[in-house]
């Protein structure tokens, strides 16, 4: 419970009834979220079983350096689901693929070499826009990939279309960096399948840090392409290659204007130190001076994320795997419990009571205040798992005037945001936050898009989630609550 919910609790009841608090949610998230309760109770493997014991202190061991009690409703499962969601994203360590291209090898009759190339005898095939996600082996958070798979048949045969995304899949299902996936992908295919050879391309995305976030989309994020060939698509001048680079050209993909991406910076914590081994990492410097970014992470949440590795059966200390804890330890910290006051508007949010009652009515000729698209970053609580978006926020002013400007607005959802979060509940801490200072009305929108919808289990790629809450006069003037709504989506576009 927080400050503005534990403040005046015998008042706020009544007033709650008076500000009328509507609360609706298109929830997806939290939906699958208690649906899985029933799945986490499903007879598991032993190994499965050992490696989630394993896994589950490590994760309350994460839960209480954030200042967290890992017994509140809310987090009580968080290990068990943090422990599935690792386990699902790394289930290609035991797939093979000689279990999934076996038998998938079909006849195929071609056309004489003479006369050209089609079907089972040089005639390519591609699979394109294939959606993948992986965990980056350098921070342990899920990267985005889209992958587009091509081979040449030999022999009169072919392989079936599906069993190309599924060899992705199972290397996609690893701790990765793209272009050793990119690179497996297509060892592999060449080696199972025995083409003329195999070319594969990844678009990649990986999020940034939150404070680099700006909009509900996955613009802002770190793009990167990669790609590998084998048999005849080999060489500068490869004819099969520049084909497939035209067939990805009919999807509006361009290899080549994206490949020098391939050299930046992949993993965004990667550029705030320097590892050394698990545990301990030099601190970037400039100028000698000790970065400020690279504040070191508690010792004992390291070793937690140490013993999640060797839970997954990976080695800490492999080469790619160096300073792995650390980072991610770093990135959890920026969503670490705090106490602090954010002010807004010359109140201070944590000393105020969340429902003040105004000295009168509203008045219905009030304007209608909005900041509309401010950026956020939080982290799930039941995945630890990051959701990003954006938050609308309307008011009525409370007729003194003054408009409270968008920093405050800001730095109030940047303090709701940055911390284990739900978004319903982050939508009605906004609201009532806001609802605070204008006494006369409040409503607050949220669009996300979650990580643990999208990376793990279902799947759900393009899911997003919306949720709203309404308070005081715009829950009884309809029209208040739809100029409002109809303003967030005439600037939707403009703030892409």
């Amino acid at each position: 419970m927080t400050h503005l919910e534990a403040r005046g609790t015998t008042t706020a009841m009544g007033a709650l009834e008076e500000a009328h608090l509507a609360t609706a949610a298109i929830s997806a998230c939290e939906c699958e979220c208690y649906e899985e309760e029933e799945e986490d109770d499903l007879v598991e493997g032993d190994g499965e079983a050992a490696a989630a014991d394993a896994m589950e202190p490590a994760v309350r061991a994460l839960l209480l350096g954030l200042g967290e009690d890992a017994r509140r409703e809310g987090l009580r499962r968080t290990p068990k689901r943090v422990a599935k969601a690792f386990r699902d994203g790394t289930r290609g360590y035991k797939q093979k693929v000689k279990d999934i291209v076996q038998g998938a090898l079909f006849p195929e009759v071609g056309v004489d070499k003479r006369t050209g190339s089609a079907g089972g005898t040089g005639g390519q095939v591609v699979v394109r826009d294939i959606d993948l996600f992986s965990y980056c082996e350098s921070c342990l958070l899920p990267f985005s990939i889209q992958c587009h798979v091509g081979y040449v048949p030999s022999g009169g045969r072919v392989v079936g279309l599906s069993k190309l995304s599924r060899v992705a899949d199972v290397f996609a299902k690893r701790l990765q960096n793209p272009q050793r996936l990119a690179s497996e992908v297509c060892g592999a295919l060449h080696a199972s399948i025995q083409p003329a050879g195999v070319a594969v391309a990844l678009q990649c995305w990986h999020i940034p840090l939150p404070e680099n976030l700006k909009c509900k989309t996955s613009q802002g994020w770190i793009s990167t392409s990669h790609s590998s060939r084998s048999g005849v698509f080999e060489g500068e001048s490869s004819s099969f290659w520049n084909d497939f680079s035209a067939l990805l050209k009919l999807r509006g993909i361009d290899m080549e204007r994206d490949g020098h991406s391939a050299s930046i910076a992949w993993c965004p914590l990667r550029s705030h130190d320097v590892p050394v081994c698990n545990g301990h990492c030099m601190k970037a410097t400039t100028n000698g001076t000790i970065s400020p970014k690279s504040v070191p992470a508690p010792s004992n949440m390291v070793s937690a994320v140490s013993s999640m590795l060797l839970s997954l059966g990976e080695d800490p200390f492999r080469k790619e795997l160096i300073g792995t804890p650390q980072r991610y330890v770093q990135w959890l910290m920026k969503f670490r419990a705090c106490n602090l006051d954010v002010k807004l508007n010359g109140f201070m949010l944590n000393n105020l009571s969340v429902y003040q009652s105004p000295a009168g009515d509203a008045a219905d000729h009030r304007a209608i205040h909005s900041e509309l698209h401010l950026p956020f970053c939080a982290q799930c609580e039941h995945h630890l798992l990051p959701f990003y978006g954006v938050v609308h926020i309307g008011y009525f002013d409370s007729g003194d005037g003054e408009v409270i400007d968008r920093s405050h607005f800001q730095a109030l959802v940047h303090f709701y945001g940055c911390k284990l979060q739900v978004q319903e509940r982050m939508t009605r801490q906004i609201a009532e936050a806001v609802y605070s200072v204008s006494h006369c009305g409040a409503i607050v929108v949220v669009e996300a898009n979650h990580i643990c919808m999208i990376s793990r289990g279902i799947e759900k790629i393009r899911s997003s989630t919306a949720t709203i809450a309404v308070l005081g006069q715009f829950l009884t003037d309809p029209s208040a609550k739809a100029r409002f709504l109809q303003n967030v989506v005439d600037t939707s576009g403009l703030a892409l």
